[in-house]
């Protein structure tokens, strides 16, 4: 998640800067806000997903 934030950034200022050429600025600057938006996404993805029931086979049983 963090990695698409982060190349979404990257692409976003190297696209609106002048550093690229006259001819990929859009482009540059558009994947960069694709790749903002995938981050949002599994981001929500993963904070909306259900907590997984513990294993019961696994666990000990206590003997009394």
């Amino acid at each position: 998640m963090m990695m698409f934030f982060a190349t979404g950034m990257l692409g976003i200022i190297i696209g609106l800067s002048p550093i690229a050429g006259k001819e990929q600025t859009m482009f540059i600057t558009f994947m960069g806000v694709v790749n903002i938006g995938l981050g949002a996404f599994f981001t929500f993805i993963f904070l909306t997903q259900e907590a997984k029931a513990p294993d019961k086979r696994k666990k000990k049983k206590k003997r009394d």
